[in-house]
Formats: structure tokens, C-alpha cells, sequence
């Protein structure tokens, strides 16, 4: 397509310089130009080709005469990309002060100037000359106020400044923020505790492709647990929950998150209610565990589901413990305490010896109490436990029967 049109052009050009020609042959035309009192005449053609001449002597004498100008100029850039070059070379591999040094001179170049200044703030930072990274980044203010307000922006997130790093990114000058703009928005947004507004900026990171899909969607899921646990009121915590995708609201985080939040407003209903859909919809251990730690009420309902789900997770440590801890708030110990052996043959951890202790605190078993609570400690760091006493034979053996007896699927489940 190129090539036809090349060719139509100078096949109209031919056409027009023949239509000249043939104008300027049948009256060449007179040319009279009177300079200094004299009179000098020819025709249109010979003025036309003195005038050409003219320009073009010009246009070779002005070549010649910038010559040196322009071989300064390839010079400079020359050594500008030189020198830029070896500065973010120096900077990639941690050498601050050549970096800087080759940088600030490469930062002379117009061309390079907001790159140059960029790093020069950057090797200037990480060797810890504050002063110096301001000094660099002020000095992209006028011609590049976006590079400056980016380079600023994570430079401050880097020393856990964020504050300073949306101060940064919410100039007018650097309106409107690129991708990597929009990221270091949302980080600074999310470290201030503001996650919710983080979460609103993920339409427009996805639109733009600021992250791989797969970076989003974990960013979504930690965005949305931390706006989840901000929510200020009810009504706000509602809000972003029924905002949230349908697969977020079966994730674990989330709804443990939504579940927390909600019973610390004294929503109690709706923190249950979520929990239960979760763990019908996809076991977690989690989830279980905190099904029976949340002090929410519902003591008959919460433990009616807890043995329900007992029924198709006999193994659960979390669970049993769970059901240890509904069974302790309802005053039946003894029940309680069969729990959390069951749970310890499931090789359940420190809470589970923690609960052991409070219970036997409660009924006055001070012996058994304290050397549950050092039997805790010795789990959560992985060191061994003292058996308690008291248990004898047949109560081993009932705990235990869950790991030596498995289902068609694989699963423990307790005999007879």
C-alpha cells in the first residue's frame, strides 16, 4: 500500500512539473527586480532555478556552520545514555554511590532527565541521604510531576511512610495516575487502614492490567478481609459484605473476618448465620474452630450443628474442640472434657489443652488445671507433653478408637 501510493505521488508530481513546463515554454514570463537604483530582468524559469540555488547554498552553508553544534549535541547524548546506562547498572547491583554519582550527571540530558533523577533518589535513599532523595525528586516537580509523585510514592511505602506516599499520589499535578500509580494508591490506601477504598480501586487496576489476574484476585481476597474487619458500623459491614463476590463470601478469611467483626457489634445472628453457610457450603477447619470460640450465644443451635457436622467429620480436632467449648458454656463438663481428649488423640494443639485447663479450673481441679496449662505451653512449641492423670484404660482406648477405625473414604470415625 506504501509503494502505490510512492508511485501515484510522483506520477503526480511528473504531471504537474510537465503542466509547468509546458506553461513556462509557451510564455517563459518577464521578471524585473530593481535593487540600488539598477534593474535586473529575466524570465520566470532562470528566476525560479536562482532562487532554488539560493536556498539551497543556504541551506548547505547553515549545515555546514552547525556542524560542530551538532556533534556536540550527539555527543552529550551520547554520554547522557552512557552514563544512565552504567547508573542503573551500578544501582541494580547495590553500588549507591556510583550509582548517583553517573545518575546526577545523566539527569543533565533533557532526555533522560526524569529517569536519571528517579534513580539518582533512589541510590541517594538507600544510602540513607534523605535530604539528597528530596533534593532529586523536587527537581522533577515542573517537567515531570507524575514520575516525581510514583518515585516519591513507593520510596515512602518503603520506610512505611504511607501516608506521605498518598499525600504524593493525590497532587493535582500528577493527575491522572498510571497503573503503577493506581498500585501504590491502593497499597497506601490499605496500610492506613482505609482497605475498603483499596478494594474500590480494583476495577480500575484490572481494567488497566496493573497486576496478573492471579495477583488481583489474591489482592481482592486480602483487600476484602481487611475492609471487612474496618467496617465501623453494621450497616457498613453489611454493606461491603453484600458487596463482596459470591465466591469471596465462601472463603475462609472472609468470612472469618465478616464473622469476627459482626459479633464484635453484637450481631450475633448474622455472624452464626454466615459461619453455618460457609462450613455446609465447604469444610474448613478454621472456620469450626472459630464456630465455637465466638461468643455469640446461641449455645442449642451452635452445638446442634457442631454435632451434625461431627457426624460427617469425625476426626475434626477443631471441631471437637468447638464442640468442647459450647459444651463447657452450657455447664456440662464432664462432656466437655470427652471432647477435648477425643480432640487430643486427633493430635489437636495447645488450645486444646488450654481448654482443658480452664475447665478444670472451673470444677476446682487445680493439679490437673496447671499442668494442662503447661501441657499448652509445651505444645505451642513443640516440645512434649505429661499425660494426665486420672484416665484410666478404657478412656485411652475410647479416645484413641477414632484413629484406629476409618471409613469406606478414608476418614476416622469412632466404633460401636
Amino acid at each position: 500500500m506504501n509503494l502505490f501510493r510512492n508511485l501515484l505521488f510522483w506520477i503526480v508530481l511528473a504531471l504537474a512539473g510537465a503542466l509547468v513546463a509546458q506553461l513556462l515554454v509557451q510564455d517563459p514570463g518577464y521578471v524585473l527586480v530593481r535593487y540600488g537604483g539598477n534593474d535586473y530582468t529575466t524570465n520566470v524559469p532562470k528566476a525560479v532555478l536562482l532562487v532554488l540555488g539560493v536556498l539551497v547554498a543556504l541551506w548547505l552553508a547553515w549545515k555546514v556552520l552547525s556542524l560542530p553544534f551538532a556533534a556536540v549535541r550527539r555527543h552529550r547524548k551520547k554520554q547522557a545514555r552512557a552514563r544512565l546506562i552504567d547508573g542503573l547498572d551500578a544501582l541494580h547491583q547495590g553500588h549507591w554511590n556510583r550509582a548517583e554519582k553517573a545518575l546526577a550527571l545523566a539527569a543533565r540530558s533533557d532526555e533522560v532527565a526524569a529517569i536519571a533523577q528517579v534513580g539518582a533518589a533512589r541510590a541517594a535513599a538507600a544510602r540513607g541521604d534523605e535530604a539528597a532523595s528530596a533534593q532529586y525528586l523536587d527537581a522533577l516537580s515542573a517537567q515531570h510531576p507524575t514520575a516525581r509523585a510514583l518515585a516519591a510514592a513507593e520510596l515512602a511505602l518503603e520506610q512505611q511512610r504511607a501516608a506521605d506516599a498518598l499525600s504524593a499520589l493525590d497532587a493535582p499535578a500528577a493527575q491522572p495516575l498510571p497503573p503503577r500509580g493506581l498500585i501504590l494508591r491502593a497499597r497506601a490506601l490499605a496500610a492506613l487502614g482505609r482497605a475498603g477504598e483499596a478494594y474500590g480501586l480494583l476495577g480500575a487496576l484490572r481494567q488497566q492490567q496493573a497486576y496478573p489476574a492471579a495477583q488481583l484476585n489474591l489482592l481482592e481476597a486480602q483487600w476484602a478481609e481487611a475492609a471487612l474487619r474496618e467496617a465501623g458500623d453494621a450497616n457498613v459491614l453489611a454493606d461491603r459484605w453484600e458487596a463482596l463476590p459470591k465466591p469471596l463470601k465462601s472463603e475462609p478469611a472472609a468470612v472469618a473476618a465478616y464473622a469476627e467483626r459482626a459479633a464484635a457489634l453484637r450481631w450475633e445472628e448474622a455472624a452464626a448465620r454466615s459461619l453455618e453457610q460457609a462450613v455446609d457450603t465447604r469444610w474448613d477447619e478454621g472456620l469450626a474452630a472459630l464456630y465455637g470460640r465466638l461468643p455469640i450465644g446461641r449455645l442449642d443451635v451452635r452445638r446442634g450443628n457442631a454435632e451434625r457436622w461431627l457426624q460427617a467429620h469425625p476426626g475434626s480436632p477443631a471441631l471437637l474442640v468447638a464442640l468442647a467449648r459450647i459444651a463447657r458454656a452450657q455447664g456440662q463438663w464432664p462432656q466437655a472434657e470427652a471432647y477435648l481428649h477425643r480432640a487430643l488423640a486427633q493430635g489437636a494443639n495447645s488450645e486444646a489443652w488450654e481448654e482443658l485447663g480452664h475447665g478444670f479450673a472451673e470444677a476446682g481441679d487445680d493439679a490437673r488445671a496447671r499442668l494442662s496449662y503447661a501441657n499448652a505451653l509445651h505444645a505451642a512449641r513443640g516440645e512434649a507433653t505429661t499425660e494426665l492423670p486420672g484416665r484410666d484404660l478404657r478412656q485411652k482406648i475410647f479416645d484413641e478408637a477414632v484413629v484406629e477405625e476409618r471409613d469406606e473414604h478414608g476418614m476416622p470415625r469412632l466404633r460401636g
